[in-house]
């Protein structure tokens, strides 16, 4: 029973992660298509004096985004390996694009550098994490290789994050728009890396209970 309490769990987290991962980077793109500009709205005259960043890093990040679901599903890594590394590969460069025009746009976010401090450090740090998990993959390690790159992945679902800190903030709690904006750029990520280390963490320790609970005489 506790078992398959457990998997319908997994299920429905892994649901609601794929499926918000598809809806955010189905707007990226969508976003990135239009472009409008409004210079009324403090974002959209923002975007247009950084040239092409903006959509670099809309496109890299939605394509990290989309791929998320993909290098996260166990299932897919057991029947297609092949897709994995595939799809890992393009994960990759959706990250580097993203993360390299992130460092671009840190410099001109809403709110200052009390935002655009923690998007610098969360450019950053995406870069360097996932360079880490395909370094790992290079040399064969995998178990290193999925640490980091859950870490990863973590990362890239703060674009999720990041939309429902402002969505609450902004609209259900009626905060004004930059301290919530300050908030999300630092929160949206580090929550998230927090949330992954302690579920590492909790995993490393339940995996020996169950191996021991599986060699036991029935």
């Amino acid at each position: 029973m506790r078992r398959f309490i457990g998997t319908g769990l997994r299920g429905i987290g892994f649901t609601f992660f794929a499926l918000t991962s598809v809806m955010v980077a189905a707007y990226a793109f969508a976003f990135l298509k239009v472009l409008p500009y409004e210079p009324q709205n403090p974002f959209m005259a923002s975007f247009a004096v950084q040239g092409l960043v903006v959509p670099m890093h809309f496109f890299g990040a939605g394509l990290a985004l989309l791929l998320a679901p993909v290098q996260a599903s166990a299932w897919v890594r057991r029947r297609w390996p092949a897709l994995h590394r595939t799809s890992g590969w393009l994960y990759a460069g959706g990250v580097l694009a993203g993360g390299v025009a992130g460092l671009g746009m840190a410099f001109h976010a809403q709110g200052g550098w009390a935002s655009g401090a923690g998007f610098l450090l969360l450019a950053v740090t995406w870069l360097l994490v996932t360079g880490n998990g395909i370094r790992f993959a290079v040399l064969g390690d995998i178990a290193r290789h999925r640490h980091w790159m859950v870490h990863s992945l973590a990362m890239t679902f703060g674009a999720v994050t990041l939309r429902v800190i402002l969505f609450g903030g902004t609209l259900v709690f009626k905060l004004p728009l930059e301290p919530v904006y300050i908030f999300a750029a630092w929160t949206s990520w580090t929550f998230n890396m927090a949330v992954c280390e302690l579920w590492l963490r909790w995993r490393r320790r339940a995996m020996p209970l169950q191996a021991s609970r599986r060699a036991q005489p029935a």
